[in-house]
């Protein structure tokens, strides 16, 4: 993705969930909603590399270059996303810009 986009950056593909998983960032579908899943032809097992059944939960995290983590907005709710100028205001108070 980072070639086809032409970005400058590294993007995480978190195969598993392993990385959300370990800042408790994950939930598994109950299975109903695998059903569900399955009917639109949505194979998570495939995507996520593992029969997991799990989906990350959105989220924005701030780490700094030291590994400390400055700011963390998550919610469960997967239509709650952090304002892109909330977090542009964190990384300011962060780094004193």
């Amino acid at each position: 993705m980072s070639e086809k986009l032409g970005l400058s950056f590294d993007l995480l593909h978190d195969y598993g969930n392993k990385v959300a998983s370990q800042y408790g960032l994950t939930f598994t579908l109950p299975n109903e909603l695998r059903i569900v899943y399955s009917g639109f032809g949505i194979d998570l097992p495939k995507v996520n590399g593992d029969d997991s059944w799990t989906l990350p939960m959105p989220a924005r995290i701030i780490i700094d270059q030291h590994g400390i983590i400055r700011s963390v907005d998550a919610d469960p709710d997967y239509t709650v996303r952090t304002d892109p100028q909330k977090t542009l205001e964190s990384l300011k108070l962060i780094t004193g810009i």
